[in-house]
């Protein structure tokens, strides 16, 4: 499936490592295995972590086979090239179409699985980056409306010519679903880093807090350190997938389902925080589509999130949730406090 290949956080957790269980001694076992895209890691500490790791990756895996959009034995492959018939899906897949589909309405279409076809166009699915031309975003365009998109049961119809991507929301319910089998396991302390989207099973062994660096916008290093336990931290920025036109304008992977085109309001981070990984992946990219205003609007509205924004000028807006939970770097000063 398609979503961000590059990590959307630099995670440090600050623990020792260790590359093998050694769970008398109190020491994690970690393990990692590429999937969706993307390398995912696990640090998981008590008893029995290694059963728990190996069922959580075989469900991401599973996962991963049926929403991929370039296996033809896939659901959304299916859908996807259905020309318009009725297709039958799995449980999961209906659930997780049915959660993409209540978000897009809830955040007014700034979040449309239905996108996939404008971003083909752009190159971002293959990493054959192009411009295209504005006609051939006008057409493509007439194909991206979720309402189109009809859900009963595990029956799915789509028009012709429209095109599904989990992306926005893949990662984010792959680590929920992988958490839970980790708890079932009795793992009661631990993460999960898939490719940046972080899930935080408890606190760490210690009681205290995850450490979790999050990416500067502008460089390779960390604006800040957030501290936080037993919930899901996800970003989406303009600065992981992007390409340089001929035109020398920068193009992101984050487009905008109204237009067709890069997002480009002056946010270049979104740092969400909640409980489900899902909620935060797909809340992420429908409130960098926003722009700042717009998502701080929505949160006013909401209020069961907490975010970091940051614009092209380096300025921080945070929600009052999180604020003494955040310690951004000295070169991030300009610091302010959503009310």
């Amino acid at each position: 499936m398609r979503k961000l290949i590059l990590s959307f956080i630099s995670v440090l957790l600050l623990l020792t490592g260790c590359t093998t269980a050694a769970q008398d001694s109190g020491l994690p076992y970690n393990t990692g295995l590429f999937a969706m895209d993307t390398y995912i890691t696990m640090e998981l500490y008590g008893d029995d972590a290694d059963i728990a790791a190996g069922e959580a990756s075989d469900k991401i895996e599973e996962l991963e086979q049926l929403w991929s959009v370039t296996s033809p034995t896939s659901d959304i492959y299916k859908v996807n090239h259905s020309d318009g018939s009725t297709t039958l899906v799995n449980d999961e897949t209906a659930e997780i179409l049915d959660f993409a589909l209540k978000m897009s309405d809830r955040t007014a279409g700034f979040l449309d699985i239905t996108v996939y076809p404008v971003l083909k166009a752009w190159g971002f699915t293959t990493d054959s980056y192009r411009v295209p031309e504005n006609s051939e975003i006008d057409e493509l365009i007439k194909y991206v409306d979720y309402s189109g998109v009809q859900l009963e049961g595990n029956s799915v119809t789509l028009p012709s010519g429209v095109e599904m991507d989990l992306g926005a929301v893949g990662k984010g319910y792959a680590g929920d679903i992988a958490a839970e089998i980790i708890k079932e396991n009795g793992i009661t302390s631990g993460f999960i880093n898939l490719g940046g989207n972080v899930q935080l099973i408890g606190s760490k062994p210690d009681g205290s807090n995850w450490k979790l660096g999050i990416q500067s916008p502008f460089d390779s290093g960390n604006m800040g350190v957030l501290e936080v336990s037993d919930c899901a931290v996800v970003t989406s920025g303009n600065y992981e997938k992007y390409f340089i036109g001929e035109d020398g304008k920068r193009y992101c992977h984050i487009l905008d389902p109204s237009t067709g085109y890069p997002v480009d309001n002056g946010l270049v981070s979104v740092t969400v925080v909640s409980d489900e990984g899902k909620y935060c992946d797909a809340l992420s990219t429908a409130l960098f589509v926003m722009g700042k205003d717009a998502a701080i609007e929505y949160w006013r509205n909401h209020t069961d999130f907490d975010f970091i924004l940051v614009t092209e000028y380096g300025e921080i807006s945070i929600t009052p949730g999180i604020f003494t939970s955040f310690t951004p770097n000295e070169s991030f000063d300009n610091i302010s406090v959503i009310k």
